[in-house]
């Protein structure tokens, strides 16, 4: 009869959970803050210094959304799992409702999300419309106010995908005790092969990082290259008053193919990782009559891999925005131009692949790779 009071207390604590990662984001990403004025002072020291300052924001970044989300799923679980109802579907069943507690702020979240391309972009027609300086330093208080409100959509987000991710690994071991007719609800982390599995997880999760940046670099490199061709043949672009228009349809292209054909690498990569590894050690479990192995060892890799892809995309969403943001800082003081300006540009540059790119790709490959897992489970079992 008291049921109902745990999952309301599931569902609120959800609520604030993702205000909590909201605040924590404005703090580590916003220019009034200190993480981002400690980036912008670094950048008077050489461009070095500012990449360095940018990491360290990013790596603390991570400290307080982890602590909130793991607040949050042991509040949520042990209010499910003592509310009354029978076995450990309460405690999981608690935390799917933490999880809708999130999701009734989506609305906000998205518009706070979509707000950030919305200023960027008005910042580049006012820029390529050739408006004044007064119209463009409003339009980069805007932009400024979008990054923050891009990388507290992405927190956000990174909170959801931890709740969602743990309900699904539950969803595992259940699927799995029905299909083996027996309880399967843990996972011996010191059995070398369940160790093995984690560490292919882990790696997953960089390699897919790397091939990302990497992908995003190659693509910047052509349009750098067919940047300063246009400059080369088209000298009126650079001319005062200008009179020739430069070919952007050329670079609209390069990028499209680019974020269209780089990108298919690292997407096989985190789909096919856990097949991979389902079925081999399936088949080393068959030969050693281990029958679970192979699901033993792709559970620890889900959860691993998904550890790791959370704190990842924190560490990526709110270094890219910190630097970006440490960037508008330093304009906004008047040094646009100057040695700190360069600097801070460099940050700027190395951010926008960390949470344009990288950071949100892995909200969707961890919660990709757990569905993938928790689809082909059965599969895995040497029976």
């Amino acid at each position: 009869p008291n049921a109902w009071w745990h999952f309301s207390g599931c569902g609120i604590c959800g609520i604030v959970t993702s205000y909590l990662l909201v605040l924590i984001t404005k703090y580590y990403t916003d220019y009034e803050n200190t993480p981002v004025i400690s980036i912008a002072r670094a950048s008077k020291s050489g461009h070095g210094t500012n990449i360095i300052a940018g990491v360290a924001v990013g790596m603390e970044s991570t400290g307080l959304p982890i602590v909130v989300i793991s607040v949050a799923l042991i509040i949520s679980y042990t209010l499910g799992k003592t509310s009354g109802l029978p076995g450990n579907a309460a405690g999981v069943f608690g935390t799917a409702v933490a999880t809708m507690g999130m999701l009734c702020t989506a609305v906000f979240v998205l518009s706070m999300n979509n707000f950030g391309p919305i200023a960027d972009n008005g910042g580049g027609i006012v820029e390529m419309s050739g408006q004044g300086e007064e119209v463009r330093e409003i339009t980069d208080m805007l932009d400024a106010v979008g990054n923050v409100t891009k990388a507290a959509s992405k927190g956000y987000a990174v909170g959801g995908s931890a709740l969602a991710c743990f309900v699904l690994f539950q969803a595992f071991l259940d699927e799995i005790s029905i299909l083996i007719n027996k309880p399967f609800q843990s996972i011996n982390i010191a059995n070398v092969e369940v160790v093995v599995g984690g560490m292919l997880g882990v790696m997953t999760i960089f390699l897919f990082t790397g091939w990302s940046m990497a992908a995003v670099g190659a693509t910047a490199e052509k349009v750098v290259q067919e940047v300063r061709r246009q400059f080369q043949a088209m000298p009126g672009i650079m001319a005062t008053p200008q009179t020739q228009q430069p070919d952007y349809t050329t670079c609209v292209a390069i990028v499209t193919k680019g974020a269209l054909g780089a990108m298919v690498r690292p997407a096989l990569l985190a789909l096919s990782m856990p097949v991979i590894v389902g079925f081999s050690f399936r088949a080393i479990g068959s030969y050693t009559d281990q029958p679970l192995l192979g699901l033993e060892v792709v559970a620890g890799f889900m959860m691993f891999g998904s550890i790791t892809g959370l704190m990842m995309a924190i560490f990526l969403d709110n270094s890219g925005g910190a630097w970006d943001n440490a960037k508008k800082l330093v304009e906004k003081s008047g040094q646009k131009g100057s040695e700190q300006h360069k600097a801070a540009v460099t940050g700027d540059t190395v951010g926008d692949p960390f949470k344009d790119t990288a950071g949100p790709s892995l909200h969707v490959i961890i919660t990709t790779m757990s569905t993938t897992i928790l689809v082909l489970g059965p599969l895995f079992a040497a029976y």
